[in-house]
């Protein structure tokens, strides 16, 4: 399998000041998904989002790959900074973010797993049937469900701008390559790596999250040596988005502590 290609967007905030790089979760874009982070971080950090192929800046995928391979180039953009960065991802940005911090610890000061989990292999079947789906059909199709289980019961009410955007990022991503997330997904199990990671670390979720529930969080916690677990309240999936000022607060709390 070749390394996919992955777009990063240039890093904003004060020059000098430690790197974050923000991942995004399947279907979204990652500027769009971060939108409302990116500035309160940028008051203390050099923050740059990146985008899964076919998704947002990034291009089309031209054959398959695995969580590990996103990982891989990802690493080359951390690696381009000349400094270790922090990291944070959601949902399989999440499952990069492990993957990265498995492989490529050197290359990292700390990292944030958000609304994730350590395997989605788990159901590897339901992503498979995802992806066929999408292939037939399109990724419009998966709308109405990823509005439900994207967002937390008055979400969409209370933030009816940045939640529709990040629907039609859905629904612009490219089908094929959202399915072959989808596969990378199916294979996706670092449970028994987790052991491993020995740099600080945060895991995140959000309270209504059903896609990833809080349990998927404490498990990649309570796997990960000295790893700290904080909840987000009326979440769910994309607490980013719904909650910006409050996962602003703790990602900037932990990343400051990191980099003393």
């Amino acid at each position: 399998m070749a390394i996919p290609e992955i777009a990063v967007t240039q890093a904003i905030g004060p020059e000098g000041a430690p790197v974050v790089l923000l991942g995004p979760s399947l279907g979204t874009a990652g500027a769009v998904l971060w939108e409302d982070v990116v500035p309160l971080l940028a008051q203390r950090f050099r923050v740059a989002t990146w985008d899964l192929p076919g998704h947002g800046a990034s291009a089309p995928a031209t054959g398959p790959f695995t969580v590990d391979d996103l990982a891989d180039a990802l690493a080359a953009h951390a690696r381009a900074f000349d400094e270790p960065v922090s990291i944070a991802g959601v949902s399989l940005g999440g499952a990069v973010t492990q993957s990265l911090a498995i492989r490529h610890p050197q290359l990292l000061r700390a990292a944030a797993a958000i609304c994730t989990s350590a395997n989605f292999a788990a159901g590897a079947d339901a992503w498979h049937e995802r992806a066929a789906k999408v292939r037939q059909q399109g990724t419009s199709v998966l709308i109405g469900s990823s509005a439900e289980r994207w967002f937390a019961p008055g979400s969409i009410a209370a933030r009816p701008d940045i939640t529709g955007r990040l629907l039609h990022t859905l629904a612009d991503a490219d089908h094929e390559s959202y399915a072959t997330c989808c596969e990378a997904l199916a294979t996706f199990d670092v449970t028994a790596r987790l052991g491993s990671v020995a740099l600080p670390f945060l895991v995140m979720y959000g309270s209504d999250d059903q896609a990833t529930p809080p349990a998927k969080s404490e498990e990649i916690a309570s796997a990960i040596p000295g790893a700290t677990l904080v909840g987000i309240e009326d979440a769910a999936h994309l607490a980013p988005a719904e909650k910006p000022a409050e996962v602003a607060a703790k990602l900037a709390a932990f990343f400051e502590r990191s980099t003393r």
